[in-house]
């Protein structure tokens, strides 16, 4: 049985070295599931609200392990997300904060596959998943809210959507992430790394596209297999109020809009997240209209894993993405519902990591268990490769 017998919380580190919150399930069957929340620094205004772990962890002792223990079933996920819902009495988890809440939906429903003796990935998704591998985005050189005295743009990524399983595509992420740090010492910039583990060079936005462009290439002819560019502009970050500032030019909405078409047409970028502030949703709008549906335009500050955001964004015809991050609306239940919900409009789903990450694989267990087209979760470092190492695993052992 997958009633639920104990529910722990406890403070462990994230990848920046912070305190995160960690939650143990187990059920009176012996099941056990533990799962940890990673912590963003690019975030939305418009995510659920992360808590001090320590504020975290004291209330949801406090109002939800009471509920839980003794009272739900592990295996009925849905249920298990409505005590936690109900426990914190908010619509943003401002009461029991996000990362305590996502932490403890993620292990119950651990303790439930643990309890079937089944992988979580066919836990979540059903006998018949397990058969479609996300292709990963590995991010190659960072900037932005990750790594200061960089480029203004986050996340330059490399996407072998070519590659014919997840081990090759996850070791040509690699090669590139190695072969571009290779480069950038040879021209002496000596770069450092961003939090997720992407290089950091004092180069233009443009410099570092090129310069990932041409390796990609080059890895490209020598693997066999097509890789192409895309980019997480994170553009909130740079949104003033008025204008797009970036370290040598100021852009209007419309110039930053023309900005993104003529990168999209003059680097074939298949893939560009948050190109527009958090509150654009006509500029998102036009922006995937005049890029053609070859190309996605992914919200992820733009709907933050809400289905209300998202609502509104499909009435608006913005973007045809959607980035799923289960600590952005902080449970399961609701992670899948934008899922759901966004490819009923033909919305992909991009699952994706935080920067403040840890060994937890709840992820890639999400994005086979969604069919998901593509993963997020970096390229290198200890935290991002236990989720792509885990992609690996479950491609061999399905």
């Amino acid at each position: 049985m997958t009633l639920i017998t104990r529910v722990g919380v406890r403070r462990v580190l994230d990848s920046r070295g912070s305190p995160t919150v960690e939650a143990i399930v187990e059920t009176e069957s012996g099941g056990r599931g533990r799962a940890i929340a990673p912590s963003g620094a690019s975030t939305g205004a418009y995510e659920a609200i992360e808590l001090p772990p320590e504020e975290a962890i004291a209330a949801a002792r406090d109002h939800a392990v009471p509920r839980l223990e003794g009272a739900v079933y592990a295996g009925d996920q849905r249920g298990v997300d409505e005590v936690l819902r109900r426990a914190d009495g908010t619509e943003n988890f401002s009461e029991i904060g996000a990362n305590s809440a996502v932490a403890i939906s993620m292990a119950a429903a651990k303790a439930a596959a643990d309890v079937l003796g089944a992988p979580l990935y066919q836990h979540l998704g059903g006998a018949f998943r397990g058969r479609n591998f996300p292709v990963p985005l590995g991010n190659i050189i960072g900037g932005g809210e990750h790594a200061a005295d960089a480029i203004d743009i986050q996340e330059v990524l490399a996407v072998p959507v070519g590659a014919p399983n997840p081990a090759d595509a996850v070791f040509a992420n690699a090669r590139i992430h190695r072969s571009v740090g290779d480069r950038l010492q040879g021209e002496g910039h000596s770069p450092g790394k961003g939090d997720e583990g992407a290089w950091a060079p004092a180069i233009d936005d443009e410099a570092a596209i090129e310069l990932v462009a041409d390796v990609t290439a080059d890895v490209a002819d020598a693997v066999g297999f097509e890789i192409v560019l895309g980019l997480d502009v994170a553009a909130t970050e740079l949104w003033t109020g008025d204008v797009y500032e970036y370290s040598e030019t100021t852009r209007s909405p419309g110039e930053q809009r023309e900005y993104m078409e003529e990168l999209i047409e003059t680097y074939d970028i298949r893939y560009v997240e948050d190109p527009l502030e958090e509150t654009d949703f006509a500029g998102h709008a036009d922006l995937t209209g005049s890029v053609g549906d070859d190309v996605l335009i992914c919200g992820d500050d733009l709907f933050v894993t809400n289905t209300d955001r998202l609502a509104t964004g499909i009435e608006a015809d913005a973007c045809n993405s959607i980035l799923i991050k289960p600590n952005q609306i902080g449970t399961l239940s609701d992670t899948v519902d934008a899922i759901e919900l966004g490819r009923d409009h033909g919305y992909e789903p991009v699952i994706s990591h935080r920067s403040g990450e840890t060994e937890d694989t709840t992820i890639a267990h999400l994005a086979v268990a969604m069919r998901a087209p593509y993963i997020k979760t970096g390229a290198v470092g200890g935290e991002r490769t236990a989720k792509l190492n885990e992609l690996i695993r479950i491609a061999e052992d399905a």
